[in-house]
């Protein structure tokens, strides 16, 4: 989910106004649950690469999964063995989580001040998150809990503009909004991500898909901050015409939503 910036360094390729900004990192708590019901995971493969970045297994690490929402990333990096704690700043995403994965501790902080001890932690991993943070403050939080050879993980879910309904929705989006929704995401690199200059981050990507009815679909991309800020009628109007380009498209009914999964991980010296 999200961790809300601070007053200083917007972040990304294409920055929006600082209240905007504010406004999209805490619109998610209004919408937990059709966040956690809605939104995809993340491929095996992912957790492949961050081992093999990493050069050791999640199987026993300790991982501070920072801006964890409702907890998506945050289990299936339990369920590989990784002893999680999760730090999410807010009240409606917490709640979520709790209601998910009553036995991982979540604590209240955001990354930009880590409300975690120094050194404490093998892996720092932020999913769909960082793009919300202040990474001047950010990155030497990072540093600071991690244990030498530690690492830096951050991910994102990006659509696959290649594929041409993907492009083509992405562009009735823009036109509607006024804002390429993923492109912030799908545009970083290491300087966007760590404009201080400390880290060298290497960068995967992973491909994978999934297959969900309309509904879901539309349940997804309408958790979505640019959706949530905008007001329900505004948001509806989009969602309703989407529908019918959607079933024009897939008259079964069901979509298969392909993703790029962008991985940006830095260790630390040993």
């Amino acid at each position: 989910m999200t961790t809300p910036p601070s007053a200083h360094h917007p972040t990304g390729v294409h920055p929006t106004p600082e209240p905007t900004r504010l406004a999209r990192a805490q619109s998610f708590n209004t919408a937990a649950a059709q966040y956690a019901a809605n939104r995809p995971s993340y491929p095996s493969a992912l957790f492949d690469a961050i081992e093999d970045l990493t050069g050791r297994p999640l199987n026993g690490a300790r991982v501070a999964d920072v801006g964890a929402g409702t907890g998506i990333a945050t289990a299936l990096l339990y369920a590989r063995g990784a002893d999680v704690v999760a730090v999410e700043p807010g009240d409606g995403m917490a709640a979520q989580f709790r209601r998910a994965l009553p036995g991982v501790p979540v604590v209240r902080g955001t990354g930009d001040d880590l409300p975690l001890a120094d050194a404490s932690v093998d892996l720092v991993t932020y999913a769909q998150a960082w793009h919300w943070t202040d990474p001047a403050r950010a990155v030497p939080e990072a540093l600071r809990v991690l244990r030498p050879g530690g690492a830096l993980a951050l991910w994102w879910n990006t659509d696959a503009v290649d594929v041409p309904w993907i492009a083509e929705a992405a562009a009735r989006t823009e036109r509607h909004f006024g804002i390429d929704v993923s492109a912030e995401k799908r545009n970083v690199d290491a300087r966007a991500a760590d404009p201080t200059g400390r880290l060298d981050f290497t960068r995967r990507t992973v491909r994978w898909s999934r297959c969900v009815p309309v509904d879901t679909h539309l349940a997804n991309i309408g958790s979505h901050s640019v959706f949530l800020v905008h007001g329900v009628d505004h948001a509806a109007s989009f969602l309703a015409e989407e529908r019918g380009h959607l079933l024009r498209a897939f008259p079964d009914g069901f979509i298969e939503e392909v993703y790029e999964v962008v991985l940006l991980l830095a260790r630390t010296p040993a």
